[in-house]
Order: structure tokens, then sequence, then C-alpha cells
């Protein structure tokens, strides 16, 4: 079997993280893509969801109120957790 390079750039964060996840996996960094290049050639595709995140109604509707109150220079602010709780009683 002829052997191909592949030369990929990543950000040495990104780098390490996968390293250390495949290592706890007992896999090196060619063996984890090679997994990944085999399961994209079995899928005839990228072998997981890539999409952008689109929130529902409902998380629109939290996100719109949220911004709706941390807007109004009326609301009520608390220093401390005990502030809050007292509040509550």
């Amino acid at each position: 079997m002829a052997v191909a390079k592949i030369n990929v750039n990543t950000d040495t964060e990104t780098k390490k993280a996968a390293e250390d996840i495949f290592n706890a996996l007992g896999m090196n960094m060619t063996t984890a893509i090679n997994v990944f290049l085999k399961k994209a050639i079995q899928y005839k595709g990228i072998p997981f969801d890539v999409c952008v995140e689109i929130p529902n109604e409902t998380t629109v509707a939290a996100f719109s109120e949220a911004e709706k109150i941390l807007s109004d220079p009326k609301r009520k602010g608390y220093k401390s957790i005990e502030e809050l709780k007292a509040a509550l009683d």
C-alpha cells in the first residue's frame, strides 16, 4: 500500500487537546485522522453533523426577555446571594 502524506495546520491548544483525547483512546494523531477519513468514506460525507445552531422560538423569546430585563434601568440588582435570598423571603 502506498502512503500519502497530509499536512494539517491547527493551533497548538487544539492539537494538544485532541492528542490528549486520542491518547486516552489508545491512538496517536495519525491513527485518529485515519479513523476520521475512513468514516468519511463510509458515510460519503463528514461523519458528524456540521451545522449552524438555530435557536427555537422559546430560546429566542427567553433571550429577548433577558435583554429587556437587563436594559431596564429600574431593575433591582443584588450584591450577594444573601441579599437575593432576603429579597425572596
